[in-house]
């Protein structure tokens, strides 16, 4: 179910991102639907800002010393903890804020979540993750905090995702193909790229793009991808 949380003072145009959210369906997401007992919870920040080139999206680039998606754009995220309370309830919300917080710098006060997505698992690791949609209504200093967890903090405008010259279908490592968008020098895959996908889609931004258009991954990424430490 996608659960609205605040509504006020959002952007106008944000509110055709805020439809979109409250009309996908569990199904449109994700083959992977949680299964009984629900998996591993957690939960990543889809903040939504504006910057010099408009309205934006913030995201991550994961340290390339990880253990899985070393070097792989994302949004800030992880599992939840104890602390954030009910995974049924506010627990994804608070632990998708405090991520942001322990990997970017950003000051989850200035925050207005306004949406969450409902969530989708992973096989490969048993997450069962859940996309909380946030508008960056007073923005902080972003920047990574920890070196060996986030190796870069970016922007890109939506206009750039937006962009079908920036679009393109890929085939990950898995042998899983789906959405990627080459923007801000880097090449934006997997799951934060079917997410970008699907909320431009229902909320009216997508224009009209070549889906039969091919990326392929660099050798260096396919080997990021896979990358495992002892």
């Amino acid at each position: 179910m996608t659960v609205a949380v605040k509504r006020d003072g959002l952007p106008e145009w944000l509110l055709p991102v805020l439809a979109g959210a409250q009309r996908i369906r569990p199904e449109q997401l994700s083959r992977f639907l949680p299964p009984p007992g629900g998996g591993r919870p957690s939960a990543v920040l889809m903040l939504f800002g504006e910057g010099r080139d408009g309205p934006d999206l913030l995201l991550t680039e994961r340290a390339r010393s990880l253990r899985s998606h070393a070097g792989q754009p994302s949004f800030p995220g992880g599992a939840l903890d104890p602390e954030d309370g009910d995974p049924l309830g506010g627990g994804p919300v608070a632990a998708a804020l405090r991520e942001a917080r322990e990997e970017t710098g950003l000051d989850p006060s200035g925050v207005l979540v306004f949406a969450t997505l409902p969530a989708i698992f992973i096989p490969a690791s048993g997450f069962a993750v859940t996309s909380v949609l946030g508008w960056w209504r007073r923005e902080s200093p972003v920047a990574p905090v920890d070196p060996a967890e986030t190796g870069a903090v970016f922007r890109v405008p939506l206009v750039e995702l937006a962009d079908p010259a920036n679009r393109a279908r890929l085939k990950d490592p898995s042998g899983f193909t789906g959405a990627a968008f080459d923007v801000a020098g880097r090449l934006v895959w997997g799951f934060t790229a079917g997410v970008i996908d699907l909320v431009l889609r229902h909320s009216g931004l997508e224009r009209p793009w070549d889906t039969s258009q091919r990326f392929t991954l660099s050798e260096e990424a396919i080997q990021l991808s896979r990358h495992r430490l002892p």
